[in-house]
């Protein structure tokens, strides 16, 4: 019976997703399989703090829309593309039920995602050369934008925490802040080098830094 409402509950989540923009049909189809995945092998927790990123980002993405599309800057909806390159790393650490690496990835997602998409709003630089580039630019970074990733990573840190994913309050902030925040950096550095020369595309970037933000956690929850 449990099992049945859980399945109930993620189709309406993969409704909610479809319907509200967050994704495209293939993305939220992915997601809701993902999502009952996940919920039969770990429990909903883990999957509340996935949706949490998927929420903030598809809310702050569109976020000042008009302004962003006068200056240049117009967005797709989010396909099975972005759900993959963004999601698979903490995929896989609920799957080995790693917490600090579930964190870490997720963290450096959410920030990433709150970093570009308020980043945007003001002046940004190069992170290579603290030039002045065109806001969006890839390796563009600015002091609005971090503070805005920080509070993305610190709200993950926290919720993990509520939601009984982490045991301990402060190594799940610890994790979210650093692991994310170093991802998110990655993340910049990456597309201010291998994605400019188009050797990476954007989807490369987000895996690689979900990857370094994952090891981050794991790392820190090693040492501590």
């Amino acid at each position: 019976m449990i099992q049945l409402i859980f399945l109930i509950i993620c189709l309406i989540l993969g409704l909610i997703v479809y319907y509200t923009g967050a994704l495209d049909f293939s993305g939220s189809v992915f997601m809701t399989i993902i999502g009952i995945f996940i919920v039969m092998t770990r429990g909903f927790n883990w999957l509340a703090v996935l949706l949490l990123f998927l929420i903030l980002g598809s809310v702050f993405t569109k976020f000042k829309s008009d302004y962003k599309k006068r200056i240049g800057l117009v967005h797709e909806k989010r396909t099975i593309k972005n759900v993959i390159s963004n999601g698979i790393v903490p995929i896989i650490m609920i799957m080995i039920g790693n917490y600090p690496g579930f964190i870490g990835s997720v963290s450096t997602a959410t920030a990433d995602t709150l970093a570009s998409e308020i980043g945007v709003l003001s002046q940004p630089v190069m992170i290579t050369n603290r030039q002045d580039v065109k806001p969006g630019t890839d390796g563009g970074v600015s002091l609005l934008g971090t503070s805005a990733g920080l509070i993305g990573a610190l709200i993950i840190g926290i919720t993990s925490y509520i939601l009984n994913v982490s045991p301990d309050i402060t190594i799940s902030i610890l994790i979210a802040i650093v692991a994310g925040m170093i991802g998110c950096f990655a993340d910049s550095l990456l597309g201010a080098t291998l994605e400019r020369k188009g050797l990476f595309n954007n989807e490369h970037v987000n895996l690689t830094a979900t990857i370094i933000g994952a090891l981050v956690g794991i790392i820190i929850r090693n040492i501590l």
